[in-house]
């Protein structure tokens, strides 16, 4: 309530543009192309792989029911599809951090009508080569103003990525379970039993469901993801 009416007193102190087509607009997006984003309406429960199905409730696709994943809980408002993909990509690699505030403010607007919060935050972490490269991790960018909006703590300094891994999404699916193999390393106890891994896209759910299997390792009872996209 406070961060929604922190929000409304801003947008009325400094009128807001809209970041796809530059019309007046509300918190980054105006309303027409709030309306046109590749929604993901209808995705996995656990892995958040969108569905063709359109029945009603929370469903869960036939690989997370033969195989379950480490992961409990996928929250992931959008496909990865114009013009989400174009946000995400500036925010990324053009060093464009004010798209990572929209998308961490649109993610966040997902989760106020879908999660059950979790006590800790823990953004995927970069290798440190790739940190290094790009200046930031932009998964710690997206996890800030969420952990300020749901007063949640946020821990980016148990969890490190130990081995620099090639890229997932060109490789098959034997290849990605051995390429993410062993990339990450908890290193001191979790003091949460429920948590949630912060990231900008899921491509295959290989990388977070490492991740989330060497949490549970550590102790931890519950891993959920939140993400702004899935790659269908």
């Amino acid at each position: 309530m406070v961060y929604s009416c922190i929000n409304n007193i801003l947008s009325l102190l400094y009128p807001d543009h809209c970041r796809l087509c530059d019309a007046p607009a509300r918190a980054g997006l105006c309303a027409g192309c709030r309306d046109e984003l590749p929604y993901n309406s209808q995705g996995c429960r656990r892995c958040g792989l969108p569905l063709t199905l359109t029945l009603g409730g929370e469903l869960v696709c036939g690989h997370c029911l033969q195989h379950p994943p480490a992961v409990d809980r996928s929250l992931i408002p959008f496909l990865y599809a114009a013009p989400i993909d174009r946000l995400i990509g500036q925010f990324k690699f053009s060093g464009r951090l004010a798209q990572g505030r929209l998308l961490s403010r649109l993610l966040g607007d997902h989760l106020e009508r879908q999660a059950t919060l979790p006590e800790l935050l823990i953004p995927v972490p970069l290798h440190p080569s790739r940190l290094r490269q790009r200046g930031y991790n932009q998964a710690l960018e997206l996890a800030r103003p969420l952990g300020r909006r749901f007063a949640i703590p946020l821990d980016h300094q148990s969890c490190h990525r130990i081995r620099h891994t090639r890229p997932q999404h060109a490789l098959n699916k034997r290849q990605r379970r051995q390429n993410i193999r062993g990339a990450f390393q908890v290193s001191q106890p979790i003091a949460a039993r429920h948590v949630a891994l912060v990231d900008d896209v899921v491509t295959t759910g290989d990388t977070v469901n490492e991740l989330a299997r060497q949490l549970k390792r550590a102790g931890v009872v519950r891993v959920d993801v939140w993400a702004v996209a899935r790659t269908p």
